[in-house]
């Protein structure tokens, strides 16, 4: 028996040193053009924890997110982070991100955008740097559907923009 747990210690402890140390740090961002409704919308899923940290380093210390209690000015700063840090260009002009809502599934945020009034798309230019101010590791995939064209890509801190052409 004591032969066993010695076997087994030595099988264990080596497989324990290679655990990664940290986690991932990556958000997920889904961009669609509905042309009937003449509408990018934007779905970003974030982790709650990543996402609490950033707002309480830039606006509040006291923040927590998902809770019952949660104050009415979260909305107003998660509204201001995302426009600061998503930026998009439809057809060479800035686009304005409308912060239709968020909502949570597990230890993931939804956070909920909207462009108006798109009526065609040429070019799309997608600037992501979602929590790179927080995680130098951060990285934020981008999968967009416009045009009945399906792209994906990842952004990271080196490189945090893509420009889709439809021409």
């Amino acid at each position: 028996m004591a032969l066993t747990k010695s076997f087994l210690l030595v099988l264990i402890i080596p497989l324990l040193a290679f655990a990664p140390v940290h986690k991932y740090y990556v958000s997920v961002t889904q961009i669609t053009y509905v042309r009937q409704q003449a509408s990018v919308q934007i779905t970003s899923r974030i982790f709650i924890d990543d996402f609490e940290n950033v707002l309480r380093k830039r606006y509040d210390e006291n923040i927590t997110l998902a809770g019952k209690n949660e104050p009415k000015t979260v909305d107003a700063y998660i509204e201001r982070y995302l426009n600061q840090k998503l930026k998009i260009k439809i057809n060479n002009k800035a686009a304005k991100l409308n912060f239709i809502g968020k909502e949570y599934d597990a230890d993931i945020m939804l956070c909920y955008l909207e462009i108006e009034g798109v009526k065609s798309i040429d070019t799309i230019q997608i600037t992501n740097q979602l929590l790179f101010d927080l995680f130098q590791e951060q990285q934020n995939i981008v999968k967009t559907k416009i045009n009945s064209k399906q792209n994906s890509f990842l952004l990271i801190l080196q490189k945090d923009h893509a420009l889709l052409n439809f021409n």
